[in-house]
């Protein structure tokens, strides 16, 4: 089974608009509400494409339920853990010409809360996948990652781990079965700007060579390159569409991944499907239906 872990949970309120004037009454002319936070986009796109997951995290208030009811609608498992206290964060996205966002910070997740999402983590088993994606709210500790993989470890369950900077380099150790940096991610980790393909390979070998089994680096216009587990690098090109979303792409292009490995057993198909997925999500106005993802793939 896959579980993912949402530790800031959001309603995404995606307007979009001729154009933004600050300090104006502004109008919508399309408005959509989606159910978000990169473990939720994982899990979403993995049901979408017919592989199950359960969603784990944080919820609170009436935007914490909102979000359960919702996925539950949507056919996606849930295992929230609800605080007794505040809300789960609304984020406004504008798009007109350029993006916009105000992201909500969230509510407070305590001590108690925490064991109580340790205890669901004590509960996988072998051969079960795990998805750590995104940032950590200030009210949790900043070594929350090393913490989960260090209490799993050697215990047969695959890491997946879309994370930057000290987040993802700290868990290398723990031997996750996938990291997804993108380009400038990568970069950064580095510190240098990755210009050329040679620059982003020998950049994903370090990693590997610190821990990681699997390195996937998306590279938006360029594609995405593998570095898998034997060594050997694949490239897939970029899907081709026009683009009208940023936002859960590389989501979507981890959860195409898993998917295409776990029907598969082979990279290039999971590499494949990934790329399908994230361009799928970037040229829809929500995450990637499965109609959508097979379209794009066809063109790969």
């Amino acid at each position: 089974m896959i579980y993912t872990v949402t530790f800031n949970p959001a309603i995404d309120y995606v307007v979009r608009m001729d154009r933004l004037e600050p300090g104006s009454i502004n109008r919508a002319s399309q408005e959509l509400i989606q159910f978000g936070g990169k473990g939720i986009n994982v899990s979403t796109v993995l049901g979408n494409l017919g592989t199950e997951s359960v969603a784990l995290g944080f919820l609170a208030g009436f935007t914490g339920r909102a979000i359960e009811a919702g996925l539950s609608a949507a056919g996606v498992r849930t295992d929230f853990i609800h605080l007794p206290e505040g809300f789960t964060r609304i984020n406004v996205k504008i798009k007109a010409g350029e993006e916009t966002e105000l992201n909500g910070r969230g509510p407070a997740i305590p001590p108690e809360a925490l064991e109580a999402l340790f205890r669901k983590l004590d509960a996988l088993t072998g051969g079960d996948i795990l998805v750590l994606a995104g940032s950590i709210p200030a009210s949790l500790p900043s070594d929350i990652y090393e913490r989960i993989l260090e209490r799993l470890d050697g215990r047969g369950i695959s890491a997946v781990v879309d994370a930057e900077g000290d987040l993802l380099a700290n868990v290398l150790k723990y031997r996750p079965f996938l990291i997804k940096p993108n380009r400038l991610e990568l970069g950064g980790m580095f510190g240098q700007t990755l210009e050329t393909l040679d620059e982003v390979r020998a950049c994903a070998a370090k990693l590997q060579e610190r821990g990681a089994r699997n390195v996937l680096v998306s590279m938006a216009g360029d594609g995405a390159i593998l570095l898998d587990e034997t060594g050997r690098f694949h490239q897939a090109p970029a899907a081709r569409g026009t683009v009208r979303n940023s936002v859960g792409a590389g989501d979507s292009m981890v959860a195409g991944f898993l998917a295409g490995w776990l029907d598969s057993g082979q990279y290039e198909s999971a590499l494949r499907l990934g790329t399908a997925a994230g361009g799928a999500t970037a040229f829809s106005d929500g995450l990637a239906s499965r109609d959508a993802v097979e379209a794009v793939l066809r063109t790969l």
